[in-house]
């Protein structure tokens, strides 16, 4: 559905002069927003791509949308070029942006809908057949002849959802789709949006600094920072990969202070202890053998380390190539 190809985009940004003898001589200087990303996306997948503010993520999106061209090379987009065939293509895609609303905050949601029925050219039983559809699929029936201004926030992205799917695009363009909501509606969202997947096999192409939106959506994540693409893996690969550390809580019967643990301990509190076990050293039962020495365990818990860990660590721990970060900046 996605197809990427030695993609570039090259920014030329005009630098202030300094001082009245440079007022009339403009220095101009390129920097690399996009160097050289290959990649592609399957029908039906839900990836994430994710990196820093500034690695591109928008740039790319852009062009991936059509807004902007690229510099150099080659993006197909559900059979189209971007770039030549914008039009066509903005009837393959759909985009939601958390901070920008698709809806008329002072027309019910219905309105909205019958206006982009008429915008993408659905005729109209068949616009009256999507709006039932996707109002009985996310159970709105009660809220959409409501004026938007008056729902809650909940509420007002599952029918935004609903606006961009209604002419049935192929691929979902999400950026930060769950930005300043509260967790329930963070949940609701987030199985709005595997229920597209599953049901009408949309491909989702995601971007969040939200780590809790990928690893319950997506399977695979790709990683860019200045411009280039750092990683490409599926989540669990990239948890095997880069660490094998397991968290392991284990509740006592009597109180374990200032007892002195073998092992690194994040947390120890009376009778519970939480530690960090690398598991490509020791097996998990070699350590519990061990803890069970320390007292009577009542509870145990294994958990794997949290996703942030794993992007923190890559970023930290120098992975990416010198080749990466060089010639950022021409």
């Amino acid at each position: 559905m996605i197809e990427v190809k030695n993609l570039n985009k090259v920014f030329t940004k005009t630098l202030k002069s300094k001082g009245l003898r440079n007022f009339l001589k403009k220095e101009k200087k390129e920097y690399i927003a996009v160097n050289n990303i290959s990649f592609n996306v399957k029908k039906g997948e839900i990836v994430a791509f994710v990196g820093p503010n500034g690695a591109g993520k928008s740039t790319t999106i852009k062009m991936l949308t059509g807004i902007i061209h690229q510099t150099s090379g080659q993006i197909q987009v559900a059979g189209y070029n971007p770039s030549k065939n914008r039009k066509e293509l903005s009837y393959k895609i759909g985009c939601m942006f958390g901070q920008k609303s698709s809806l008329w905050m002072h027309l019910p949601a219905i309105d909205t809908y019958k206006l982009y029925g008429a915008m993408y050219d659905i005729e109209n039983e068949k616009l009256e057949q999507k709006i039932s559809e996707y109002v009985k699929m996310f159970n709105l029936e009660e809220i959409v002849n409501i004026p938007v201004r008056k729902l809650s926030l909940g509420q007002r992205m599952i029918c935004e959802i609903v606006a961009i799917m209604l002419h049935e695009p192929e691929i979902l363009f999400l950026d930060e789709p769950t930005i300043g909501l509260d967790i329930v509606v963070k949940e609701k969202v987030r199985e709005a949006i595997l229920k597209l997947n599953k049901e009408k096999g949309t491909t989702i192409f995601l971007t969040s600094h939200d780590l809790g939106d990928i690893e319950k959506l997506c399977k695979r994540i790709i990683i860019i920072d200045k411009g280039c693409i750092i990683k490409d893996e599926s989540l669990e690969n990239l948890k095997k990969e880069y660490l094998k550390e397991r968290f392991i809580l284990l509740k006592y019967e009597e109180d374990i202070e200032n007892i002195n643990f073998d092992y690194p301990v994040v947390e120890a509190n009376k009778n519970e202890v939480t530690i960090k076990v690398d598991t490509s050293k020791y097996s998990i039962s070699e350590v519990l053998e061990k803890f069970m020495r320390y007292g009577n365990v009542i509870d145990l818990e294994a958990m794997p380390v949290p996703l942030e860990e794993v992007i923190y660590d890559i970023y930290t721990r120098g992975d990416t190539s010198e080749k990466v970060y060089r010639n950022m900046e021409i």
